[in-house]
């Protein structure tokens, strides 16, 4: 590990000096929307995660917000009912980052496996927009010569036509979407730490005592809370078993991936396509960039990887239903991501293929009351609100006061931004920039502005063909608990999936970045950022 900022000092501090109401094992979306729903309610939280914010599951979605229009073929209509709601408070709360898209859903003439007529996938893309109290574009249907003339990339020659309806995507990554939940927890006094590993917690009858490690230290931690709230994603059986706890809940595990290449479509789409599974598979756009996935492949374990297999089956699926000037090849993926999707089931699963895709998405959360600890098996993206204010119900019939009920989620309001972009007009501040610092920083962006007007340099990028300009370097080393590089490429921003990793390597500015974000272990977090290039063109997984 490289270096620990004042900021990660403190929390650490005040992670151990307790006892908190309330201690949440993850920082994933899950552990992160608790922990910024429970704090804005005065309950006194700590969080951990053994490595990074978002550095397992919650960095390797789509990014892709939606109401799960797939569930409705195996009748989950409270399921998709209830992200359709979420994703619409999304859309309302969240107006900068989170954006209404347009998906675009040719059908091939001969589909092995797929099980529905034209039609019927029409009338379906209707009850849906209904169920999403009609928030988004209705639906269209899709000629083969509208296909053409919309979406000149498919191979219409495969096509019988299609139908085009709405959910919502992130403008940034998933990842900085959760940081975004992080900071929250932190501005309403909960302390939060990251690369922070549990060795174990038990119960005394009145209380849990958490045994852990600082990663960067080396250090032992004891924490004392009064409730535990597992949320550590796909390792959540793992950690109940460590701490002793039964549940009737359990995980299995879905591996997805995408491989991200240039941008290979016109429009700000996303395509949406089945392969010979009947499984969905998209083509996303992602500034000039696309992301084609995901995978749906069952795994044993949460540690996964992408192989040859996984690249051969998107390439070979995406090239037989676009139509570029020549095949996508293995040299034209720029980065890659991979995780597990932790499916929430209640005994063993079926092993066959089509009981296996038709598990349910949807989280389940349990609980122990007699020791106090809550489980969170599954969820999404698109679920998180949902979630936050579940546990808060929870935590609540656990015994736990809670104070006055506030925000604690979503952007300042509509005039604030207002009166931010017009600050960056009158200081002549390109207007993407001044947008993108308000998207990703929100209340804070005042102040990125003020450190452009006090030095320009501070405006401009720092790492040779990236966007992150200096004062963002700065505010993340100040404010964002950066510990390795890869923290802020990676999750933090997007650079390294729009970037090959050794391109960054090379990349001049990187040094400068490695010194502004980790100070006097600079070299340190340098050597190990580019001690991993082992197989050039893809970055690293995290």
């Amino acid at each position: 590990m490289t270096v620990s900022s004042p900021l990660r000092e403190r929390n650490l501090a005040a992670l151990t000096a307790g006892p908190h109401d309330v201690l949440v094992v993850g920082g994933g979306i899950n552990g992160a929307t608790c922990a910024a729903a429970l704090a804005a309610r005065g309950v006194r939280v700590g969080l951990l995660d053994r490595g990074d914010f978002a550095g397992v599951t919650s960095q390797a979605s789509s990014n892709l917000i939606w109401g799960g229009i797939k569930y409705l073929e195996n009748y989950e209509l409270g399921l998709v009912w209830g992200l359709c709601r979420s994703r619409n408070e999304l859309l309302r709360s969240y107006p900068a980052s989170v954006r209404e898209i347009r998906f675009f859903t040719p059908i091939q003439k001969e589909a092995r496996g797929f099980k529905r007529t034209l039609p019927v996938l029409y009338a379906g893309t209707w009850l849906y927009w209904l169920m999403g109290r009609g928030f988004t574009r209705p639906p269209r249907w899709l000629t083969r010569e509208r296909i053409r003339r919309e979406q000149p990339n498919v191979d219409v020659s495969i096509v019988k036509g299609g139908v085009e309806y709405s959910d919502a995507y992130l403008i940034d990554n998933d990842a900085r979407f959760v940081f975004g939940f992080v900071r929250s927890a932190l501005e309403s006094g909960a302390a939060v730490v990251n690369y922070v590993e549990l060795e174990r917690s038990t119960h005394d009858g009145s209380e849990w005592t958490t045994r852990a490690v600082d990663r960067v230290s080396g250090k032992g931690l004891t924490i004392r809370s009064r409730l535990l709230i597992n949320a550590a994603g796909p390792h959540v059986d793992e950690l109940n078993q460590r701490n002793g706890v039964s549940t009737g809940t359990h995980h299995v595990f879905s591996k997805g991936i995408h491989l991200i290449v240039d941008r290979v479509t016109t429009r700000d789409r996303v395509l949406t396509f089945f392969d010979e599974d009947d499984r969905m598979f998209f083509v996303i756009p992602m500034g000039r960039r696309s992301v084609i996935g995901t995978t749906d492949t069952r795994v044993e374990t949460p540690e996964s990887e992408v192989t040859e297999d996984d690249r051969e089956h998107v390439l070979e699926n995406v090239n037989r239903r676009l139509d570029l000037d020549r095949p996508l090849r293995r040299e034209d993926i720029i980065a890659e991501r991979c995780g597990v999707r932790p499916l929430a089931v209640k005994g063993a699963p079926e092993t066959d293929q089509s009981a296996w895709f038709a598990l349910s998405r949807k989280h389940v959360i349990d609980v122990d009351r007699k020791s106090g600890c809550i489980s969170i098996f599954g969820g999404k993206l698109t679920d998180c609100l949902n979630i936050g204010e579940e546990v808060v119900g929870l935590v609540r019939g656990l015994g736990q006061g809670l104070g006055p009920e506030r925000a604690w989620y979503g952007e300042p309001s509509i005039e604030e931004r207002r009166a931010f972009l017009a600050s960056a007009r009158k200081a002549k501040v390109a207007s993407r920039l001044a947008a993108r610092l308000w998207r990703r920083y929100g209340k804070d962006a005042p102040s990125l502005l003020e450190a452009i007007l006090r030095d320009p340099a501070m405006g401009e990028p720092v790492i040779e063909g990236t966007r992150a300009r200096r004062c963002e370097l700065h505010h993340a080393a100040e404010t964002e608990m950066i510990v390795q590089l890869e923290d802020f490429l990676r999750r933090r921003s997007k650079i390294a999936l729009l970037h090959r990793h050794e391109d960054l390597v090379r990349a001049p500015g990187l040094r400068e970045a490695c010194e502004i974000l980790g100070g006097a272990q600079a070299e340190t977090m340098f050597a190990e950022f580019c001690g991993d290039v082992q197989d050039p063109g893809l970055s690293s997984q995290g």
